[in-house]
């Protein structure tokens, strides 16, 4: 049974839902599709159901439907996962009503973008759609590197190559020889959140082309609200890293569950020498550690720092399906 609801009610079910859910991540919160709506407006037509088994809530379907093209709702520009929330143990239910759910609506094409490799919507949505009717299609999208954290500084530095670990206690002790830095987490108050954040957008802006064509003031403006929403429960981070007083490199994370997410970062390219940014995650990584965290997840993306920190790729998929 699915029972309709208007915009974001019912996100108390939607949390519990994701706090056992093999898909769950903070991207397919009811707090983060709020604040992208809010930002962007999307000219679409917005479908949000909750899916209903023997009066328990077992799953969410997050779409939007424009110009014959249903989606989840949201922007792979700046969600690095997509996906339907759904309870742990109810996942074969939950997709064949999906199923049943998307067919009941006009459109032409569906695309769910940037969903990981180990998501059951890969392996049981596509059952419910013959071959007959419709053409479906996976198709690998981008890499997500990730490392499994352990227990100490030392064991995460040991279990890097070699090359790489020599090469990150080289360029933290040639820092450490050579100048006066410190790497601080952001205390994002009200009263200095904006002017963090635009110190953050001038690191980020610098640190490439893309990146600068990136910030538009829409993107921009998402960002802040992912801060002042976020912030206060401790789950959105902002760290800075000076040299001589001087803000030389910064990164963005999030916290969902025993998951460290690096949303993304800048530096600036006049302190590149001293390996100002790669310092930077390292760091946060090792305070990861330090916290107990389980995943440190670089997100979307195949940088080469990310693979001298340890990172192992896991893939996000493309699921497509055209009506006949």
């Amino acid at each position: 049974m699915i029972s309709k609801f208007d915009d974001l009610e019912k996100i108390d079910s939607w949390n519990q839902i994701l706090k056992d859910s093999p898909t769950g991540t903070i991207f397919i919160t009811p707090t983060w599709q709020e604040v992208w709506l809010k930002n962007y407006k999307p000219q679409s037509n917005i479908y949000l159901e909750i899916v209903r088994q023997e009066n328990i809530d077992i799953g969410v379907v997050p779409l939007m439907e424009s110009n014959g093209t249903l989606s989840f709702i949201g922007n792979s520009d700046v969600y690095d996962y997509m996906d339907f929330p759904v309870l742990n143990g109810y996942e074969s239910i939950f997709y064949e009503v999906v199923a049943d759910f998307i067919k009941s609506y006009e459109w032409q094409d569906v695309k769910f973008e940037s969903i990981p490799q180990d998501s059951p919507t890969l392996e049981l949505l596509p059952k419910y759609f013959d071959s007959e009717h419709f053409d479906i299609s996976v198709v690998q999208s981008d890499c997500t590197p990730l490392v499994e954290l352990p227990e100490d500084w030392e064991e995460y530095l040991s279990n890097l190559r070699k090359k790489d670990r020599h090469e990150l206690r080289r360029k933290i002790r040639r820092l450490e020889s050579n100048h006066s830095f410190n790497q601080f987490r952001c205390d994002l108050n009200p009263e200095s959140l904006e002017n963090d954040m635009n110190d953050f957008f001038e690191l980020m802006s610098l640190s490439s082309e893309d990146k600068g064509e990136f910030l538009t003031e829409m993107n921009k403006s998402f960002f802040i609200e992912l801060a002042k929403t976020f912030s206060p429960k401790k789950l959105f981070n902002l760290y800075f890293l000076e040299i001589d007083n001087q803000k030389v490199a910064a990164c963005i994370y999030f916290y969902f569950g025993d998951q460290v997410l690096l949303y993304n970062s800048g530096y600036n390219p006049q302190f590149s020498s001293l390996s100002v940014g790669l310092i930077n995650k390292a760091l946060t990584i090792k305070e990861s550690i330090e916290n107990q965290k389980k995943i440190y997840n670089f997100l979307r993306g195949t940088e080469r720092y990310k693979y001298h920190l340890g990172g192992q790729d896991k893939f996000v998929m493309d699921l497509s399906i055209t009506r006949l």
